[in-house]
């Protein structure tokens, strides 16, 4: 059963960051697990509580669910994906 994959505007700056051959695989990534099954990723806690993570490599999809699916609200490396709040 597929879900809607929504795109905060943020995130084409987050991508923009990145190697254009990373940006593929994550798309990819994204439609193929995320578009089939929302709850593929690991919920978060402390002052991201309520929302998720999915795992790309060194990657981190940083997510929420809504009722139609999912909207990505943030892309980027580990390290710096938790650093900046993330506005909903």
């Amino acid at each position: 059963m597929a879900c809607s994959i929504e795109y905060k505007s943020s995130v084409r700056h987050d991508l923009k960051k990145l190697e254009r051959k990373a940006v593929l695989r994550i798309l990819d990534a994204i439609d193929e697990q995320l578009g089939t099954n929302p709850d593929a990723g690991s919920p978060l806690s402390g002052r991201f509580k309520g929302l998720f993570k999915f795992r790309v490599g060194n990657y981190r999809v940083i997510y929420s669910k809504t009722k139609n699916g999912v909207l990505i609200l943030r892309i980027d490396i580990r390290g710096r994906v938790y650093k900046k709040d993330i506005v909903q």
